[in-house]
C-alpha cells in the first residue's frame, strides 16, 4: 500500500487521552484514524477536575476558553470532621505563575465534547464501535486489524499505533505490557443533586469518624460529584446525606443521583510506554486512586508530550531516537504519581482512629501560623497543579554555563553567571508572563499555540564572530517547517519575525539580556538557553534531535528588511 494512501496514525480510544493525541497529530498535519470499540460517547463523567498544567495545554491547543465556559472555577479545599470546620485551604499560586490559578470542575462528558468538535474541525471523524482485535509490527510500520459494527474485519497499514484504550487497554495487553502495582480500595463515585447551605466555591473533604467523604460542585447549580470511602453494600445514596449531615455539622439532602459507580481502584502502572512504533498514553499506561484528580489530567499530558513527537519523526525533521524521550519523559512521572496518589489516598480515606481524633489539634496550628498554612496550600498546590513537573534530567535538555563576554579591544573575557528562570527544563510559562495588558505577554501565549518549536531571541546582540542575528536567521530559514523563529523586542532588521515587546516586560520576565536566547519545545518547556546565540551552541541544543545535517555546516545570510517569515503550514494528506 503506498504511502499516500494509508493513514499516518491510529489512535485507539476516542476519550480525554486519545482525542488529546488525534487533535494534536492532526494539527501537525497528519492523517489520523480515531477509533473505539464503544458505541458511541461515554455518558457518565469519571474525571471532573482539570488541573492548571492541563489549562495551559488546551489553550496552546487552542480549546481552552470553549472548556472554561463550562466549568466552575475552584480556588479553595476545605475541611470538616465530626461536624466542625478545621480549615480553608486557598488557592495560592504565589509561587507558581500560570495564567489559570485555579481547578477547573467539569464533567469528562463536556471536556470529551469540546474536544470532539475540536479534532472534528481538523477533519478527524471518530469511528464508533470499531475494535483493534490485533496488530503486526515491521521495520517501516504496523498493520491493524479492526472490526468494525458490522463485524467485517480490515487490515490497515499504518505509521504509528497509539493505545488510549483505558485500563483495560487492549494495546497493553498485545504489547505484554505488564501493570505492576497492587490493588486497593473499593469506593463510590455519585453524581447528584444537593441541598445545603454550603456555598459552591469550594471542595468540601469530611470525616465522619469512620471513614471520609467528598463533595465537588459543578457549574450548574446544585449539582455536585460525591465520593464515598465507605460505600453501603447495595452501593446506593441513602445514606450518604445522613453521613454527610454528620461530617459537616448542618443538614445535608442528597437527591436522586443522576449516575453512581462502586469501583475497586488499583495503584499499578507499566514499566515503559513504547515498543518500537507502538505506544500507550493514559489509563492504558497506569491506574491509580482517584483522590487527586489525577488520571485524566496525566494522560492528556502525555499525549500532548508523545505526539508532537511522533510528528516530527514521521516528517523526517527528527531521528527515532527523539521518540525514546517519551517513556524517559513520562515513566518517572507515572511512578511519582503513584506515590502522591497513595498519600493523598491516605488522607482522604483517613482510616486510621488516631490520625482523625489528631486532626482538630493539628489543623488549630495549622490556622494559627500563617506561614504554615501557605506551605501546605503551595505543597497541596505544587503536587496536583502539574505546574511543578519538570523536564531536568531529559536528554533533550541542555543545560550549559550561562556566560556572557565582556570587555573590547585586546581585554575581552567571559563571565559566567547563574542561568536564568525558567532554567532548561522548566514551563517557559513559570515565568511571570501572564499579564494580559502587556503586548509582549500576549505575544508569547500567541507563541506557544504555534505547533512548533520556538526560539526566542533577544534583539540587540552582538558578539564575536557568530552573530545571533546571523545564526537565528540561518535557523529560520533551514529549519522554518518545524521551528519558529522570533526576535523578542525587535524590528525586521534586528532578526527574523520580531515579536513585540515595546514596555520589555517579556524580556525581563524572561531574563532576556541583548543577544540571549531560549529555545522552548512544542509543548512549552525550555529544552535551552543561553547568553550569546552561536551556531555551536544552537547545534548542541539540537543535537538531541538527530538533525540530518548541522547547522555549523551551513553558510550564513545577512538579515535584511526583506526577509521572509517562514509560516508553518500542515502538509496536505
Amino acid at each position: 500500500m503506498h504511502d499516500l494512501d494509508r493513514p499516518r496514525a491510529i489512535v485507539v480510544g476516542a476519550g480525554p487521552v486519545g482525542l488529546t493525541a488525534a487533535h494534536e497529530l492532526a494539527r501537525r498535519g497528519m492523517w489520523v484514524r480515531l477509533v473505539d470499540a464503544a458505541p458511541g460517547p461515554a455518558r457518565t463523567s469519571r474525571a471532573v477536575a482539570v488541573h492548571p498544567r492541563s489549562l495551559e495545554t488546551f489553550a496552546q491547543m487552542g480549546v481552552v476558553d470553549d472548556l472554561l465556559a463550562r466549568g466552575r472555577r475552584n480556588r479553595a479545599f476545605t475541611m470538616y470532621s465530626g461536624g466542625h470546620r478545621l480549615v480553608r485551604l486557598e488557592a495560592d499560586y504565589t509561587t507558581m505563575p500560570t495564567s489559570y490559578p485555579y481547578t477547573l470542575i467539569v464533567p469528562q462528558t463536556e471536556t470529551e465534547a469540546v474536544l470532539r468538535e475540536a479534532v472534528a474541525r481538523l477533519g478527524v471523524d471518530i469511528e464508533w464501535g470499531v475494535k483493534l482485535t490485533g496488530f503486526e509490527q515491521a521495520a517501516d510500520g504496523v498493520c491493524v486489524r479492526l472490526r468494525g459494527v458490522d463485524g467485517v474485519e480490515e487490515s490497515v497499514e499504518t505509521s504509528w499505533l497509539v493505545g488510549c484504550d483505558g485500563g483495560h487497554s487492549t494495546v497493553r495487553k498485545l504489547l505484554g505490557l505488564e501493570l505492576i502495582g497492587e490493588s486497593s480500595e473499593t469506593w463510590m463515585l455519585a453524581d447528584a443533586p444537593v441541598d445545603t447551605d454550603l456555598p459552591p466555591d469550594t471542595i468540601y473533604w469530611t470525616h465522619t469518624g469512620g471513614h471520609a467523604l467528598m463533595m465537588v460542585p459543578y457549574a450548574r447549580d446544585g449539582q455536585w460529584r460525591l465520593l464515598d470511602t465507605a460505600p453501603a453494600a447495595d452501593g446506593g445514596t441513602e445514606r450518604l446525606g445522613a453521613r454527610l449531615s454528620a461530617g459537616l455539622g448542618r443538614d445535608v439532602k442528597v437527591g436522586e443521583a443522576e449516575w453512581t459507580s462502586v469501583f475497586t481502584f488499583q495503584q499499578r502502572m507499566v514499566e515503559r510506554m513504547q515498543q518500537g512504533r507502538v505506544f500507550v498514553a493514559g489509563d492504558a499506561a497506569h491506574v491509580h486512586s482517584p483522590a487527586s484528580g489525577q488520571g485524566m489530567n496525566t494522560g492528556v499530558q502525555e499525549a500532548y508530550n508523545l505526539a508532537w513527537k511522533i510528528a516530527q519523526v514521521d516528517r523526517g525533521d527528527a531521528g527515532p531516537a527523539l521518540l525514546d524521550t517519551y517513556s524517559e519523559e513520562r515513566v518517572p512521572i507515572g511512578e511519582a504519581l503513584l506515590g502522591s496518589t497513595r498519600t493523598a489516598t491516605f488522607l482522604v480515606q483517613l482510616k486510621s482512629l488516631l490520625a482523625a481524633a489528631a486532626l482538630p489539634a493539628v489543623f488549630a496550628v495549622v490556622r494559627a501560623v500563617p506561614p504554615l498554612r501557605r506551605a501546605i496550600q503551595r505543597k497541596v498546590l505544587g503536587g496536583m497543579s502539574g505546574l511543578r513537573i519538570g523536564y531536568g534530567a531529559s536528554s533533550l535538555t541542555t543545560v550549559e554555563a550561562y556566560e556572557y563576554v565582556v570587555g573590547a579591544g585586546p581585554v575581552v573575557m567571559s563571565v559566567s553567571v547563574p542561568t536564568p528562570e525558567p532554567g532548561p527544563g522548566r514551563r517557559i510559562t513559570e515565568a511571570q508572563v501572564h499579564h494580559p495588558s502587556s503586548p509582549g505577554c500576549r505575544s508569547l501565549h500567541d507563541e506557544l499555540r504555534d505547533p512548533r518549536w520556538t526560539l526566542l531571541l533577544s534583539e540587540g546582540g552582538t558578539g564575536p564572530g557568530d552573530t545571533p542575528v546571523g545564526v537565528a536567521v540561518t535557523a529560520a530559514v533551514q529549519y522554518g517547517e518545524w521551528l519558529s523563529v522570533r526576535t523578542v523586542g525587535g524590528r525586521c532588521a534586528d532578526g527574523p519575525a520580531p515579536l513585540a515587546d515595546p514596555d520589555a516586560r517579556l524580556r525581563i520576565a524572561l531574563g532576556l539580556a541583548p543577544g540571549c536566547w531560549v529555545l522552548v519545545r512544542p509543548d512549552g518547556y525550555v529544552a535551552a538557553r543561553g547568553a550569546q546565540l552561536t551556531r555551536t551552541a544552537l547545534d548542541r541544543a539540537l543535537a538531541p534531535l538527530r538533525l540530518a545535517g548541522p547547522l555549523a555546516g551551513e553558510a550564513l545570510r545577512e538579515p535584511g528588511p526583506g526577509l521572509p517569515t517562514p509560516v508553518h503550514r500542515p502538509k496536505e494528506h
